[in-house]
């Protein structure tokens, strides 16, 4: 990347941190004769109290900023809406570090009860929760869209095996509250073998499109993203509410890119400085994100690595970090095939996907996030939910049937794994403050056919590859223990299913297997007695000729180390 290029994203850095607080929410545009165009103060008075709120986007990505803004103000200024029980899918915070995300509206009163799939973001919510002036519940993110199709449908629930065995299954955990004690309400109910979710009817849809005409047309080109704006409308129009659409910009109609007709839209929000991403401004949209780009794809990946270190979001991998996202990409390239659909998570599985594209074996797969873009190659940091060069970007919904009908290969972090194979990806300790929320894993680990976890092999440890060994200089928390604090994968309900199942680790694989957590490969300079046995809780076997077979050196040390699909 040149000095031009990191000059320009420098000054697009600079001029987004000096303006991300800066706001109109009584800017309407003039000649507008449209009564559905309204300055965002005027669209939130239209909703009620103690409504269902539906909010779309994904973390930076079409952020519906303007109308967190707006609701904050008039809420301070008048007390209403409240008691609002609000809805989202995606993660919609900065844990506090950046202005213009849900985190907005924590104010006590305002918002009573939230609905979501990933939580951990918006901290300020989660301290309302642990203050008593929240209910939380989290459900996964595609039973969340599933059920807005539903609603728009005339329905009130829907009936799944998604879930069964988990936290979720009231017979096994608490549900959807967070915390039981603070819920009035669980949105899960067991029925047979399966379960039954349902949610509030949802009354208001918020979201962000790029564009709209002066009949009050929308337009999704240039987009990064959909979400749920299209399903989420419909349901609450179906229900009686409003759709409620923020856009950067009002452009002549062009009736075959018409992707939301004026009909279904109630109020329109005009913010010139609508994001199409974190940073980047939908008047200064960036290509790559948006269909059919076509751009130089190594050009556009190291202007997002350039970003993300910038913004100190880039995480720093240690050598023996690296060594386990090639043993789970070479893992990888055996499980999968080419022309498979694959989901990538974030944290370590990133290196597994960083690794398939540098092996070049990106555009023999397609890749998909839970937001709805497939294909392409996904992003990392702030912009994750998009990705470079997308070849079709959907609806969360439609992409999860997608995902429900055939997902190949899901790569995952973990938090906790026990001898039952179970995972918790969502609890990392007591209080709200420390909920991540499951987000989509519940159903991408329901309908995977394999299913690769990656991640440390305990936290907070010191370990080093030294001479093509990894050598633990001072061990951590186990992450692999006897029993897991809350149970978002059910090892033994993956069996009945019949996917395959492995745990990459810096010491070493683990494979699910009938007869329990199996070690089919270890690190070099590991010894299993001293470094696995004596410090996991887990208790797993060996394989049956108790012969474990050590991970070849190009993987430990990198040093001609190369991916290829098995033929």
């Amino acid at each position: 990347m040149n000095a031009l290029t990191k000059a320009r994203l420098l000054i697009n850095i600079l001029r987004w941190r000096l303006t991300w607080d800066v706001r109109d929410t009584d800017y309407r545009p003039k000649n507008l004769k449209n009564p559905k165009f309204v300055t965002a103060h005027e669209a939130v008075k239209m909703i009620r109290d103690g409504a269902t709120v539906l909010s779309s986007g994904m973390a930076g990505n079409s952020r519906c900023s303007i109308f967190f803004w707006a609701l904050r103000e008039v809420f301070e200024q008048t007390g209403r809406p409240r008691d609002l029980t609000w809805v989202t899918v995606g993660a919609q915070g900065s844990r506090g570090m950046v202005p213009g995300t849900m985190e907005e509206l924590a104010l006590p009163g305002l918002v009573t009860r939230w609905i979501g799939g990933h939580l951990e973001t918006v901290k300020a919510f989660l301290k309302l929760a642990d203050d008593g002036q929240c209910e939380l519940h989290a459900m996964p993110q595609g039973v969340e869209t599933f059920l807005f199709e539903a609603q728009a449908n005339g329905g009130d629930s829907i009936l799944t095996d998604v879930g069964v065995g988990t936290v979720l299954d009231p017979r096994v955990g608490r549900g959807t509250p967070i915390f039981a004690s603070g819920a009035k309400t669980n949105f899960v109910q067991a029925e047979e073998d399966q379960l039954r979710y349902w949610m509030p009817p949802i009354d208001y849809s918020l979201f962000v499109a790029p564009y709209a005409d002066a009949e009050g047309n929308l337009y999704m080109q240039h987009a990064c993203l959909e979400t749920e704006a299209w399903e989420g409308s419909r349901a609450a129009r179906r229900n009686g509410g409003k759709a409620l659409a923020s856009v950067s910009a009002i452009i002549e109609k062009d009736e075959k890119n018409i992707w939301m007709p004026a009909e279904m839209v109630d109020a329109i929000v005009v913010n010139p400085r609508s994001e199409q991403t974190g940073g980047v401004p939908q008047y200064r949209y960036w290509p790559m994100f948006t269909r059919g780009a076509g751009v130089e794809v190594k050009e556009a990946v190291e202007e997002l690595k350039f970003v993300n270190r910038i913004l100190g979001i880039t995480p720093v991998r240690s050598a023996a970090d690296l060594a386990v996202g090639r043993l789970a990409a070479s893992l990888f390239v055996r499980v999968a095939h080419q022309g498979a659909l694959v989901n990538i998570g974030v944290g370590l599985p990133e290196e597994v996907c960083r690794l398939v594209y540098e092996g070049g074996l990106s555009d023999d797969i397609t890749f998909f996030t839970e937001t709805g873009v497939v294909g392409g190659l996904p992003t990392p940091g702030i912009f994750f939910g998009a990705a470079i060069n997308p070849k079709k970007i959907i609806t969360s919904t439609a992409v999860f049937h997608r995902a429900y009908e055939k997902l190949d290969v899901t790569v995952l972090g973990f938090l906790q794994v026990d001898c039952e194979g179970n995972v918790n990806v969502a609890k990392r300790g007591e209080g709200a403050i420390n909920y991540v929320g499951a987000g989509g894993f519940p159903d991408l680990t329901h309908v995977a056919k394999n299913i690769i976890f990656v991640g440390t092999w305990m936290a907070n440890a010191k370990m080093t590859i030294v001479n093509g060994a990894l050598k633990i200089a001072a061990p951590g928390k186990p992450k692999f223990v006897g029993r897991v604090d809350e149970i978002n994968f059910n090892g033994r309900k993956a069996l009945e299913r019949g996917q395959n199942v492995h745990y990459v680790t810096n010491v070493g694989v683990f494979r699910l297997t009938e007869r329990g957590m199996e070690l089919v490969q270890v690190m070099p300079g590991v010894d299993i007695e001293r470094d696995i046995l004596r410090g996991c809780p887990m208790k797993f076997v060996l394989p049956p000729n108790d012969r474990v077979p050590l991970v070849p050196n190009n993987i430990v040390t990198g040093r001609g180390f190369r991916l290829q699909w098995n033929q």
